[in-house]
């Protein structure tokens, strides 16, 4: 088939193609230190009630409020100190009337005691504590269970796990978790003018930014990158390297160039020969160019060549990809309004992702151009916080014109 008979498809049909393709993946048991930013594969039950016990939420003594009743300033209550408390101890005798237990924050609380006076609120004479004001009863005191019940369900499946999670877990006693595995992504730049970072430049050549932009967007996403170095355009290389990632048991392969029209394009050739093609143009720009399929069940996404175009079409495609796989519900990157400072003219019909720099200024967010837009010109997404968002029905815009723009990273202040 000739490029030209390909669909173009938009951006939101091209990508619910792909994401058709990907499931998340099985569980793996790891050290809940290494959960974070996982995505939970199981259900997690408390086995007992957190805190176990009824404890002093602060430093103070642990008083029976009956005693407590009736005292004032000028009738003042006068407890003796029986006993000192700590955390992490339990007293071994009741509070009986007329007796007070110097107590630490989070040490049980006596039997017999119900109400505890904070140290600042007391005075203190020999072994006699005096009270000021009555303590009701569970004042200043946290009750077993307050925070977690036994047999409650803590955290659901599909849940992601942040640094308050892993807290919860440590809490309840897990030093392990079940979450989705990390995928296995194959990364492979081609072409036969592309070298790798630690060669020498010669006339004709490119070093390799694909290949090490795309591996560290995937860490960024949570995947595991292997990395598969560079491939001639020959199919037979390509198809040797198809082999390769198959041998290492990937979860996805990811290419960048041979998937446009060039003579020496030869990404969507292997695919129909070693595998199958859905489609290979998307309705965007930078960006259009774009293959994918399958090789014996593992999905193959073809990314642009030019540097820009493969790391928007990442973006967009290859991203939600990975996220689904690890388990993730939440696809889309965060998405603000705000006003494209510089006018834009173009006239392909093709959505454009313009990389922009954010300003916030009397209260209004801009977002400025970073420069020459073209595919090629890596800088402009070195200097981008986020892509504005043009649809493909206009065909220009006017200064300060409102745009939604998707965020890269937000921006951060030297």
């Amino acid at each position: 088939m000739k490029y030209d008979e390909y669909p173009m498809l938009p951006v939101e049909e091209a990508r619910a193609r792909i994401l058709a393709n990907f499931r998340p993946l099985e569980p793996e048991t790891i050290p809940i230190l290494d959960g974070l930013d996982r995505v939970l594969a199981e259900d997690v039950y408390s086995d007992m009630d957190i805190p176990p016990l009824t404890n002093t939420a602060m430093d103070g003594y642990a008083v029976r409020s009956a005693d407590t009743a009736g005292a004032s300033e000028t009738h003042p209550v006068r407890l003796k100190i029986v006993a000192d408390l700590a955390a992490g101890y339990v007293l071994d005798r009741p509070v009986q009337a007329g007796e007070a237990v110097r107590i630490m924050t989070g040490a049980p609380m006596p039997e017999g005691a119900d109400a505890v006076a904070p140290f600042e609120q007391v005075e203190v004479e020999g072994d006699e504590v005096i009270l000021f004001k009555p303590y009701p009863q569970w004042k200043n005191v946290r009750h077993a269970g307050e925070d977690v019940r036994k047999g409650q369900l803590v955290l659901p499946r599909g849940k992601v796990l942040r640094a308050q999670e892993i807290g919860m877990l440590a809490a309840l006693g897990h030093p392990t978790v079940q979450v989705h595995r990390r995928p296995r992504v194959a990364v492979l730049s081609t072409g036969d003018e592309v070298i790798d970072v630690t060669d020498p430049w010669q006339p004709g050549k490119i070093r390799d930014a694909n290949g090490y932009s795309v591996s560290a967007l995937i860490l960024k996403y949570g995947g595991e990158p292997v990395r598969l170095g560079i491939a001639p355009d020959t199919i037979e290389a390509l198809t040797e390297k198809m082999r390769e990632a198959l041998d290492l048991g990937v979860d996805f392969i990811l290419t960048s160039g041979g998937v446009s029209m060039g003579d020496f394009d030869v990404v969507k050739k292997v695919l129909a020969s070693e595998g199958e093609m859905h489609f290979w143009r998307a309705r965007m720009k930078p960006g259009k160019p774009m293959a994918f399929g399958e090789i014996q069940g593992v999905p193959l996404l073809g990314l642009p060549g030019n540097p820009v175009s493969s790391m928007i079409s990442f973006e967009l495609f290859a991203r939600p990809a990975i996220l689904t796989m690890l388990g993730k519900k939440k696809l889309e990157k965060p998405v603000i309004d705000a006003i494209l400072a510089e006018p834009v003219k173009r006239k392909d019909n093709r959505r454009h992702y313009l990389r922009v720099w954010l300003e916030e200024k009397d209260g209004q967010t801009y977002a400025h151009l970073t420069g020459d837009q073209g595919s090629g010109i890596l800088l402009s997404m070195v200097q981008a916080d986020g892509l504005a968002i043009i649809p493909e029905e206009l065909n220009s815009t006017p200064p300060d014109f409102p745009v939604k723009v998707m965020i890269l990273d937000w921006p951060e202040v030297a």
